[in-house]
């Protein structure tokens, strides 16, 4: 009888230990995305509204596929809000900011950074996607595979402040905190 428990347990630990390792999904560091497949309530955005115009021969040609005056345009309004000017957005690139873009794309730019990007970070999740009994027991391993990445955030605010840099976002430091 002690024989067939014995065996039967075996069985029982080697399908789980089986049913463990196989796995054809992605792996899942974090849960972010939503539960339900509902509408996502931040990508609409609302029409501005209509408007009659002064004189209708001042409304610009229809332009099949183009834009509408009452299409949202959430860049232009953003750069608008803060203060700026929101025609320098069909512009393009600034005079200005020309040398600023050298360097910055001076070892070059890929246009597919997402695809890459995303490419690279599936491939460094499946390496780093837990042990056995974490899958198994669904433990979340995403600040233990990206620790070495991670910014020592109390190291980094010291170092900003021995330079003498004021860090207001900061929380005050300590010394100040006991006067």
């Amino acid at each position: 009888m002690q024989a067939g428990i014995g065996k039967f347990g075996l069985v029982l630990a080697a399908v789980l230990a089986l049913g463990a390792c196989g796995s054809d999904k992605e792996p899942k560091l974090m849960n972010v995305r939503a539960a339900s497949s509902g509408p996502d309530e931040f990508g609409i955005l609302p029409t501005k509204p209509l408007q009659m115009p002064a004189s209708l021969a001042a409304l610009p040609p229809p332009t099949p596929g183009g834009s509408n005056l009452t299409d949202p345009t959430p860049e232009a309004d953003a750069i608008a809000a803060l203060g700026g000017k929101p025609a320098v957005l069909a512009r393009g690139i600034a005079a200005a900011d020309a040398g600023l873009m050298a360097h910055v794309a001076k070892y070059g730019s890929s246009a597919d950074i997402r695809a890459v990007l995303a490419a690279e970070d599936l491939e460094y999740r499946r390496k780093n996607n837990g042990k056995l009994l974490e899958r198994l027991f669904n433990v979340n391993v995403y600040y233990q595979a990206y620790l070495a990445m991670s910014l020592d955030q109390a190291a980094e605010i010291e170092r900003w402040r021995k330079l003498g840099i004021r860090t207001v976002g900061a929380p005050p430091e300590p010394a100040l905190l006991r006067r």
